[in-house]
């Protein structure tokens, strides 16, 4: 979808009727809460215009520029929205600053979803003419139904072989479901079981409650009886190589959150705490990993690698000098083997995953897990994160500390 011309901006810009514009004058004040609020509305598409919404920061609401300073700094900020943590799952958006009308305004161009509902902080916002609102049932259930199967990435798509008594109904209204949906609405909601499930795509609809890949793996009881590589293999080596002998394995599985939650604590148990009390008047505790960057790698591999046609888990091997993270499936999208691991270049097999995490706790902000673990590793004084990427296959491998 190209990017609208000068000319054609400039005609929205002045288009005080369309719900296709937002002005805000600056990033200042509760700007970014209400920047945040349209693009989220503009991601939902509710007219289904199929068309980009654009906000607009540095024009007043009659059209006009406000003459603010687009610096590098805010083109910046506001490109972070899009991987901040607060609209999930993450929108497609595009920043540019433009001359329009005469002076320079920055542009915020977003793309509909391909899988909406999109939600900024727990609410499906939406525009209805020049202004925005919060979804009702109503306009939810029109949102879950403009996602067609074969538009759906493959972590929102239906499993037919599963049924409703696949899914940990208690999981999910007494952990999942609070976190997801913001509070007031929450209290408000008068939707049946089914019609919650659809809402936060766990099935397909309310009508046709099938779970999905996305259900199956936060709610399953059993996922790996319908995702058989929906797993962590953890090895303890005693040795450098594969092939050493082995002191300790585990196979983790079971629903996303229990998974993160048990391999945090087997990869605690390994890295364990020295504790000099020789070297200095005050004792000195080291570890020969940050776990911080074991989970932000770990965190990454289960987001974005690929559930899809393979029954190969996340292989998290521990050797005597370094540990390797492993996961099936290369770089996706706009991140190539040439380009895998810059910062702030990012895209997503699963975004409906991501969102989970983003749910569950596991992930504050999108984008962030491997510079979070670089600098986590040079802080402990570990060497630098290595990488191998090769289209079938992701793994970091982390040097322990000299």
């Amino acid at each position: 979808m190209p990017m609208y011309t000068d000319a054609e901006l400039e005609e929205m810009l002045a288009d005080l009727e369309s719900d296709l514009v937002e002005r805000k004058e600056s990033f200042d004040g509760d700007g970014p809460t209400k920047v945040r609020e349209a693009v989220c509305a503009f991601a939902n598409d509710l007219p289904g215009h199929r068309r980009q919404g654009v906000v607009f920061v540095g024009a007043r609401n009659d059209g006009t520029p406000s003459n603010l300073s687009i610096t590098d700094a805010l083109l910046i900020t506001l490109a972070d929205l899009k991987t901040d943590g607060n609209i999930v799952p993450p929108p497609t958006l595009t920043v540019q600053k433009r001359r329009l009308r005469g002076a320079e305004v920055a542009v915020i161009a977003v793309l509909p979803a391909d899988s909406p509902p999109v939600r900024y902080k727990g609410r499906v916002h939406i525009r209805i003419g020049p202004r925005r609102a919060i979804a009702s049932a109503q306009d939810e259930r029109i949102l879950n139904e403009k996602r067609r199967h074969r538009d759906l990435p493959f972590d929102a798509q239906p499993v037919p072989s599963a049924t409703l008594g696949d899914l940990n109904r208690r999981s999910f209204e007494e952990e999942y479901l609070p976190s997801a949906v913001a509070p007031d609405v929450l209290a408000m909601n008068d939707r049946s079981y089914g019609q919650r499930l659809a809402a936060t795509k766990m099935v397909a609809s309310a009508d046709d409650p099938i779970p999905t890949v996305l259900g199956l793996l936060v709610l399953g009881i059993r996922p790996r009886d319908f995702l058989p590589g929906a797993y962590i293999q953890f090895l303890r080596i005693a040795g450098n190589q594969l092939g050493d002998s082995v002191t300790d394995e585990q196979l983790v599985d079971g629903p996303v959150g229990e998974v993160l939650r048990r391999i945090d604590e087997k990869i605690a148990s390994h890295n364990r705490v020295a504790v000099d009390y020789t070297s200095a008047t005050t004792e000195t505790r080291t570890q020969p990993y940050p776990p911080v960057a074991l989970q932000q790698l770990v965190r990454n591999a289960v987001m974005h690698r690929t559930y899809e046609a393979t029954n190969a888990p996340i292989h998290v091997y521990w050797f005597d000098d370094h540990i390797e993270v492993s996961s099936p499936g290369g770089p996706y999208g706009a991140v190539t083997p040439e380009t895998f691991g810059q910062p702030g270049l990012v895209d997503y097999r699963n975004p409906n995953i991501a969102e989970a995490l983003r749910v569950l706790g596991f992930v504050q902000k999108f984008g962030l897990g491997i510079p979070t673990a670089r600098r986590e590793l040079e802080k402990n004084g570990n060497p630098p994160l290595a990488f191998e990427v090769s289209p079938n296959r992701v793994v970091f491998r982390v040097g322990a500390k000299q």
